[in-house]
């Protein structure tokens, strides 16, 4: 159980950073135009990103000695660098809008689809994500990516179908400072407790 809040506990950190896949998610909620496959296809690609990943990285440690603790010390590394980025965003927040254009379900798809997996940025998270499951013994991996996936499956069906409750308050910058300075404090723990192997 412990594992599963992990993930789901790193996955909230990160997913919900600012960007233009977020802007996006949150505009088609306000309009209400095809929320529930905007969410639905957000959330599958991390999960097949992010299963990819586990599988790939675990079959990986298996054949390299001693790749498993340089993973750890990477994965410590990538939360406290994610963390300061953090508290920098929270220094001078941004905010998120709404504006913009609808379209069909083709286009709108497709605009999410490339807003989704030409992020570079997306497939260092997933890579590092792939990285620190198998920090985790055994099936401890899945449980841990399990915890992410759920965490992407909560974050973007909130905000798509929460859209006109949250719309407000994400345009605030207070509300964005208040989240990255809980995404540092998150990040931040989980590397102490990965450091520490007790994760």
């Amino acid at each position: 159980m412990l594992t599963l809040l992990a993930g789901f506990g790193t996955g909230i950190a990160l997913i919900p950073a600012i960007g233009a896949q977020n802007a996006f998610v949150l505009r088609q909620g306000l309009r209400r135009e095809h929320p529930v496959a905007v969410a639905s296809f957000c959330s599958a690609a991390d999960l097949v990103l992010i299963a990819a990943a586990i599988a790939g990285v675990g079959a990986l440690v298996t054949r390299v000695p001693g790749l498993l603790e340089v993973i750890r010390v990477v994965g410590v590394v990538y939360l406290l660098v994610y963390a300061a980025f953090a508290l920098q965003r929270a220094v001078r927040p941004g905010s998120l809008h709404a504006s913009g254009r609808g379209g069909s379900l083709l286009t709108v798809l497709g605009t999410a689809a490339a807003l989704t997996l030409l992020n570079p940025h997306l497939y260092l998270d997933v890579l590092m994500l792939g990285s620190i499951a198998n920090a985790h013994q055994g099936d401890g991996r899945w449980l841990f990516g399990a915890g992410v996936i759920t965490a992407s499956v909560t974050w973007f069906f909130s905000v798509s179908l929460g859209a006109s409750r949250l719309a407000g308050m994400f345009a605030r910058p207070t509300a964005w400072r208040v989240l990255d300075v809980t995404v540092a404090a998150v990040m931040v723990a989980l590397a102490v407790s990965l450091a520490v192997g007790t994760s």
